[in-house]
């Protein structure tokens, strides 16, 4: 996993509750979309259902006109890091496992 590590289990600082924001950045290929109505099929059904079950609010933040690539952007709002980054990397081995698209590549950073 690329990105920032969260060194301490929770977020606390001089007895004040810190927020911490999880982003998973992810890149996908979707080699069998002929049209840019089926890339917009798979990506909404990968959005759809990761936000469901992981919590998490999701977006297609780049390649909007590429046919057979996606960008996605997944983010989790919280005050305990590994709480969230063990999210993001199921979401990951999640995204692995999809058969209508390849994970390329991903990034996690914390804010």
């Amino acid at each position: 996993m690329r990105g920032g590590s969260v060194g301490s289990e929770s977020a606390y600082e001089g007895g004040v509750s810190l927020m911490l924001v999880g982003v998973l950045t992810v890149r996908l290929a979707l080699y069998q979309a002929v049209s840019l109505k089926d890339k917009r099929r798979v990506v909404k059904s990968i959005k759809d259902s990761v936000a469901s079950r992981y919590n998490v609010s999701v977006a297609e933040i780049d390649a909007l006109d590429v046919r057979q690539q996606a960008v996605l952007a997944f983010a989790m709002v919280g005050n305990d890091g590994h709480t969230i980054e063990g999210c993001l990397a199921r979401i990951v081995d999640r995204l692995r496992r999809v058969g209508s698209a390849s994970l390329v590549d991903y990034e996690v950073e914390f804010l």
